[in-house]
């Protein structure tokens, strides 16, 4: 599986679990500026950043240690952004949603308020 298969494998698992997890999707790869946001969701009146990592082994290490503090600037440019457009959210957060693929054993992990 290529690195584009497996990210869009990751995002579409992530999204699944966001709604089995009573999260409401609003966006999938929300752009601005050069600059993407990979899910936008909603739970509890909490609007939720979210940045995707999918990995199919552990040799570069855990997916979640792949977001740096530049990936995180980036995702909070890209979130000014957004909430330009749409004003009405007053609790946001940045969350990490990392998937390893392992077959038919998929492990994820959600961290929540990183940023």
């Amino acid at each position: 599986m290529n690195r584009q298969n497996t990210g869009r494998k990751g995002e579409n698992l992530a999204a699944m679990w966001l709604q089995q997890h009573e999260f409401v999707l609003l966006e999938r790869n929300w752009k601005a500026r050069r600059k993407e946001i990979d899910l936008i969701a909603c739970k509890d009146h909490v609007l939720h950043f979210i940045e995707v990592k999918t990995r199919m082994g552990l040799g570069f290490g855990n997916p979640e240690e792949q977001v740096n503090g530049k990936k995180l600037y980036h995702l909070r440019i890209a979130a000014e952004e957004y909430l330009t457009q749409h004003p009405q959210w007053r609790r946001i957060q940045f969350d990490v949603l990392a998937i390893l693929l392992n077959g038919n054993f998929n492990t994820i992990t959600f961290l929540e308020d990183v940023g």
